[in-house]
């Protein structure tokens, strides 16, 4: 009898475990997540973001951005964390209420290159496993209230 039930409950939860896998073992379930808003990335002719070798970890990178234009820009703070879900990119949800970043406007002036590092933990928390890509504005700056707006993105693995 005892053995006729655990191999009852064993098929039960085999069942439940393939029912809820989405096939492509990413058990992230993409009615959850916003799609991406960013159709539009890495259009900023001379001007790049890369991640720097060996600097991923579940909780933060560190990119690079390099400029190779004559461009004066300007970054900030502020980044998303998108993960691709069976070839689509997808927002991370946050898992905090509230948060904000600071104003600083950091300058990357023309034909020079700047690494920046980020910590996601306090607003992600720990990634899972999978593809991921960071998303960062950067503005063409030309004179106050005087410039174009780009969105840099870089892509990186979490294994």
């Amino acid at each position: 009898m005892k053995k006729n039930l655990f191999l009852a409950l064993t098929l039960l939860v085999s069942v439940l475990l393939v029912a809820c896998s989405n096939g492509n073992g990413d058990s992230t379930a993409v009615n959850d997540w916003e799609p991406t808003q960013y159709d539009t990335v890495n259009n900023f002719d001379g001007v790049s973001m890369n991640i720097k070798e060996d600097s991923v970890s579940p909780t933060g990178l560190t990119v690079i951005f390099e400029n190779n234009s004559d461009k004066q820009c300007v970054y900030s703070d502020d980044f998303l964390i998108e993960k691709k879900i069976k070839g689509s990119w997808y927002q991370v949800p946050i898992i905090i209420d509230e948060y904000g970043f600071n104003g600083i406007g950091y300058e990357l002036a023309p034909s020079a290159n700047e690494e920046f590092t980020i910590d996601w933990n306090w607003l992600y928390g720990d990634l899972d496993t999978g593809e991921y890509r960071i998303v960062k504005k950067i503005l063409d700056f030309r004179d106050t209230g005087d410039f174009d707006e780009y969105n840099l993105a870089a892509e990186f693995t979490i294994d």
